[in-house]
């Protein structure tokens, strides 16, 4: 059990001390977050530069405490891309579509290191049925990208991508152990230490931003590490665990998609239409709209558990019950558009160039 807790409070001290550090780096590279738009729910000026604790939290303790195998530099290497995708774009900006392809990219790598799904468990009875090659690629990328987006598009409110990345990869850290997934169980008690480190400073009030940096990382980290599971428990750590536990973000992803669809606009296009943005409407403050998104995502964690050791019934039940909020939210009559105070991004914007130049000057 020691190996189990040093990896993770190792990432947690790692991303911690690295955190302050990346909110005074922020501003002198321009990785900062300007409200130019009433879609944000910030007014000021904030760094998005903390995903690198997370970053470096994460990786640092992966590589102190798992032994080496070709499949974990694969996920590292995939996701030290994603990383740096990320990073750029929080700094200069990029294209929704070139953004896309390095995701692409970056799940390639993942099935050129051996870490894909090939294969499904026989519904009908014992057995496995294999995935020709190409089909096998092709649902590693769409499970790699869907998962990473998931995550990316979730980071909305103050600590809220960081608290859901928290409470899934410990769920899904729970479900490897009890099924004797050793580096599965490690793996992701890295990624929770990372995420929990570097959320006392992202939770409301926000200190710093993760940025597309670290949501983007810890997405393609979720989504990678899970599919390294061995052939008896694969299917059911790299599918069926996380998408009950990823099951908020991955709803809320899928309504997006078809909310724009719908309404004729670009897929990729942002809006305030996300669930988060619905309950705050309904006159919940962002604490409170985060605390309950939060228990929403760990009743998915633990049917996620029941799940994997066939609890089916009561599984079910926690499911319904998760939906059930979910469900009170997007249909309540008295939600009203939210009202955030208008910003005048200009003097904003001039405000804020005239702190960088004085901090590049420093």
């Amino acid at each position: 059990m020691s190996q189990y807790l040093l990896i993770f409070i190792t990432a947690f001290i790692i991303a911690l001390i690295f955190t302050p550090a990346a909110i005074k780096i922020a501003p002198k590279i321009g990785a900062i977050d300007i409200p130019k738009d009433n879609r944000r729910m910030h007014t000021k000026v904030m760094p998005r530069f903390g995903g690198i604790a997370i970053y470096i939290g994460t990786v640092a303790s992966l590589l102190i405490f798992l032994p080496y195998s070709t499949r974990l530099m694969g996920v590292i290497a995939g996701g030290t891309l994603m990383f740096i995708v990320g990073i750029i774009d929080d700094i200069k900006g990029m294209p929704a579509k070139i953004k896309l392809g390095f995701q692409v990219l970056c799940a390639v790598i993942l099935y050129q290191f051996t870490v894909s799904i090939d294969f499904i468990s026989n519904p009908f009875g014992e057995g496995y049925y294999f995935f020709p090659w190409i089909l096998s690629l092709i649902v590693t990328v769409i499970w790699v990208v869907g998962i990473t987006n998931t995550i990316n598009l979730i980071d909305g409110l103050d600590g809220l991508a960081a608290g859901v990345a928290f409470i899934a990869s410990v769920s899904i850290a729970y479900t490897a152990y009890i099924h004797g997934s050793t580096e599965i169980c490690m793996a992701m008690l890295a990624i929770a230490g990372g995420s929990l480190g570097f959320l006392p400073f992202n939770f409301n009030p926000a200190k710093i931003f993760m940025g597309d940096g670290g949501s983007l990382f810890l997405g393609f980290m979720l989504a990678g590490l899970s599919v390294m599971g061995p052939m008896k428990s694969a299917t059911m750590l790299a599918t069926v665990v996380p998408v009950l536990v990823l099951g908020l973000p991955i709803f809320d992803t899928a309504f997006a998609i078809l909310r724009r669809l719908i309404n004729k606009r670009p897929i990729m296009e942002a809006d305030k239409g996300h669930l988060h943005h619905r309950i705050m409407a309904a006159g919940l403050g962002q604490r409170r709209t985060v605390l309950m998104l939060y228990g929403i995502s760990g009743v998915m964690g633990v049917a996620a558990i029941l799940m994997s050791r066939d609890l089916f019934i009561e599984s079910g039940l926690l499911v319904i019950i998760a939906a059930t909020f979910i469900y009170v939210f997007l249909t309540d009559p008295n939600s009203r558009t939210l009202n955030l105070k208008a910003v005048n991004t200009e003097s904003i914007e001039k405000k804020e160039n005239k702190k960088m130049q004085k901090l590049k000057g420093e």
